[in-house]
């Protein structure tokens, strides 16, 4: 079902949009050569414990995962692009890393991806890097009131399209409100002018994700995470967003 929030509800929705981004933006500064995905785990945990917020993750556990997931952020490296199980992997230098992170505060919820570069960069990993976020503006863009679905969908896979890459829609964005996952899914490939209208109050989470040079995924041994078929890298970046009368608000803007 899906749900429209008014403005009211949508300014209860900012402090765990807020708080989702201040754990992103410190794990963005912590991730470095040397340093163990399960230490980014932790800091994301006593973060959530500070605030006094809630883990969408540690007991999320729906049908295509193998367990309850048992921790508190996704850590994709390198051809792992979604779901990565943190485990004891201490970063290299050259890694792509993708963090994935959603909370609740106050009984709303929030969810926002980004990626960075370990260390050394590999420049086809910041441009496929650079072409999710300039995806998410675009989708971002088309999230206004009076388009379609399909329009933010469509903005999305133009932007992969002309840098190259092909586009997987097993799994994209979704509604978010009282909890992580709710309709509508927000695929990251469509057809412009297609699709639910969007109306003020509808609030989702876009995130597009992209493989180097493949479409194919499988899931590790671990039973969660999402690897590339081909070994190739993923890059993914993801907002909520919150629709308005004045234009989309995004509700885990970060300040870096």
């Amino acid at each position: 079902m899906i749900e429209y929030r008014t403005p009211a509800e949508i300014e209860q929705m900012r402090p765990a949009g807020q708080f989702v981004a201040s754990v992103l933006t410190a794990l963005r500064k912590h991730a470095d050569v040397g340093v163990n995905l399960l230490e980014l785990d932790e800091l994301a945990h006593q973060m959530i414990k500070d605030r006094g917020a809630t883990s969408c993750y540690i007991d999320y556990h729906p049908s295509f995962g193998a367990s309850p997931f048992g921790k508190v952020l996704c850590t994709s490296v390198n051809d792992a692009v979604l779901h990565g199980l943190p485990h004891d992997y201490q970063l290299a230098d050259g890694d792509l890393l993708s963090v994935d992170f959603a909370a609740e505060v106050d009984g709303w919820v929030a969810d926002s991806a980004l990626s960075v570069v370990i260390g050394t960069p590999r420049p086809q990993d910041l441009k496929l890097i650079e072409t999710t976020e300039v995806a998410l503006a675009a989708g971002i863009e088309a999230a206004r009131a009076g388009n379609k679905l399909g329009d933010i969908s469509y903005a999305i896979a133009q932007i992969a399209t002309k840098a190259g890459y092909k586009i997987n829609t097993d799994f994209g964005g979704h509604g978010v409100g009282r909890t992580m996952h709710g309709d509508p899914h927000v695929p990251n490939n469509g057809r412009r002018g297609r699709g639910l209208p969007l109306k003020p109050g509808l609030v989702i989470a876009i995130e597009p994700w992209f493989l180097e040079t493949t479409d194919k995924i499988y899931t590790d041994q671990d039973g969660w995470t999402l690897r590339s078929q081909d070994g190739s890298r993923g890059s993914h970046s993801e907002h909520t967003i919150a629709i308005t009368a004045d234009g989309p608000i995004i509700l885990t803007q970060r300040d870096a």
